[in-house]
């Protein structure tokens, strides 16, 4: 196979579409042409996974609602799996040790508090628990894989610190740093008299506990991102988020979504990417697999070293007991324990949409629309259909993700490319539920390092290929723009 080639959904056990069936995707998802009223089946943002909206912290944390007793059953063992608190090796409790020994959290729901979205700390004492650094440096040459993936930009992990930094170590280890934030504040002005301030972020690795970064280090900032709708987006068809692809923006309207291609070690060879803030892998058990050995240092199946992300340069690190038991196959957590997390993360369900038939709503939706945000965040999709009482089979989703690459501008660039995704890049991330962050997370920080605090701040952030409809935003009449944000507020 070549990249040339179709990208085949080779993780996904798929049924065709009948001609009728894709007639009927064809106008299921067709642009609207009324915005004076709700739209057909609009609430059920995630088909028929979508739960009742909830109020609550718990408001991310429910099951899709249309699992098989069997599979509920999965996803609550699934859940506890997600929440354990991993130990260090040697313990008495076999399949809970393995963590570190260097790590960013005990557990997943750690980071993915509550299943929704991490936050920055809040100043020199709050922890950094749900955000964390990445590290790389420009490799000296592609490396066999990137080669094969056209466009790929060729980089490794740094030879001290690896792909990402933890700040936390078991005893006798020195965690790998300290994260310090610091904001200078800018200045917005806006139509009628209003002015918006956002705070520009400065990020350095403190209290280095092995030496300085590579010279050529480059660092990222990420804070973990919210878990529902993973296996709804695992579900869309690689061809229709292709369709939308326009990297030499033939059309002439300012958008040029690139898709992220990956090498997935499981599946051995090059997918779509679809997950993560650059879309770095292409299915849910990868990410997964990913996290468990960056941020817990739990090896797996497919990252089997008992040490995590440490290096060789880290010889105390790697030469320190791991957890790994013969029951599970040598590792910290098996190919089964890595399903259901896998399982759990794929059919978290997805909130209903809220005050559909408001006029204010239904203003601020025709303003998202002519204001071009539809261009990148794309309102609906509808998944493969799937064998086995898939739970994501044949569902209208409306996520508003396109899950392609977009240039965001200076203003967020993190200068650090990660495969096709170059330093301004990032791949445009899914709004359903955005308006229950408040009440799931306890707090409305937004972007990839929620430097933004509000809605509007995470807009006016926008650049790049967006940076039109940014301005639009600023200059539009005050009640528009206030409608603009109730609408995603209802999402």
């Amino acid at each position: 196979m070549t990249v040339a080639q179709p990208l085949a959904d080779v993780h996904l056990d798929i049924v065709p579409r009948t001609k009728a069936e894709r007639a009927r995707v064809t106008a299921a998802t067709a642009p609207p042409q009324d915005f004076s009223a709700a739209w057909p089946f609009e609430e059920n943002a995630g088909g028929a996974q979508t739960v009742r909206a909830r109020d609550t912290a718990d408001a991310f944390s429910q099951p899709a609602a249309n699992l098989t007793f069997e599979q509920e059953l999965d996803f609550r063992v699934g859940n506890g799996l997600f929440r354990r608190l991993w130990v260090s090796p040697p313990a008495s409790t076999l399949a809970s040790d393995g963590l570190g020994p260097l790590y960013n959290a005990r557990s997943c729901q750690r980071c993915h508090l509550k299943d929704g979205r991490g936050h920055p700390p809040d100043g020199p004492t709050d922890s950094a628990v749900s955000m964390f650094l990445r590290i790389s440096i420009p490799a000296p040459a592609p490396s066999e894989i990137a080669a094969y993936i056209a466009g790929t930009y060729p980089t490794a992990p740094d030879p001290t610190y690896g792909a990402q930094l933890q700040d936390f170590s078991l005893p006798g280890h020195a965690p790998e740093y300290r994260l310090d934030v610091t904001y200078a504040e800018l200045e917005v002005p806006l139509s009628g008299g209003a002015v918006a301030y956002l705070r520009q972020p400065t990020y350095r690795a403190a209290d280095l506990g092995y030496g300085p970064l590579h010279p050529n280090a480059m660092l990222s900032p990420r804070i973990a991102p919210q878990m529902i709708g993973m296996g709804l987006l695992e579900a869309i068809p690689t061809k229709d988020i292709l369709a939308a692809a326009d990297p030499d923006d033939a059309d002439g309207n300012g958008i040029s979504g690139r898709p992220q291609i990956v090498w997935s070690d499981l599946h051995d060879r090059p997918m779509l990417g679809r997950f993560g803030l650059k879309a770095g892998n292409p299915t849910v058990l990868e990410q997964t697999a990913s996290a468990f050995a960056g941020d817990i240092g739990i090896s797996n199946p497919l990252h089997p070293a008992g040490a995590g992300d440490c290096t060789e340069a880290q010889t105390g690190c790697r030469a320190a007991i791991h957890g790994g038991d013969p029951e599970q196959g040598g590792f910290e957590v098996d190919q089964t324990g890595l399903d259901l997390v896998s399982f759990y993360s794929r059919t978290l369900a997805v909130p209903a949409r809220r005050d559909l038939a408001d006029p204010e709503v239904l203003r601020g939706r025709e303003v998202f629309y002519d204001t071009g945000c539809t261009a990148c965040h794309r309102p609906n999709f509808v998944t493969h259909r799937l064998k086995d009482e898939n739970p994501a089979s044949f569902q209208l989703i409306w996520p508003y993700t396109d899950l392609l690459l977009h240039d965001m501008g200076e203003g967020l660039a993190d200068n650090r490319p990660e495969g096709r995704a170059n330093g301004q890049e990032w791949r445009t991330s899914p709004l359903w539920g955005i308006g229950l962050t408040k009440a799931v997370s306890g707090h409305s920080y937004f972007l990839h390092d929620g430097r933004a605090r509000s809605l509007l701040e995470a807009v006016l952030w926008h650049g790049g290929e967006a940076q039109a409809a940014r301005d639009t935003v600023t200059t539009m009449q005050p009640k528009d723009r206030a409608a603009l944000i109730r609408f995603l507020e209802s999402l």
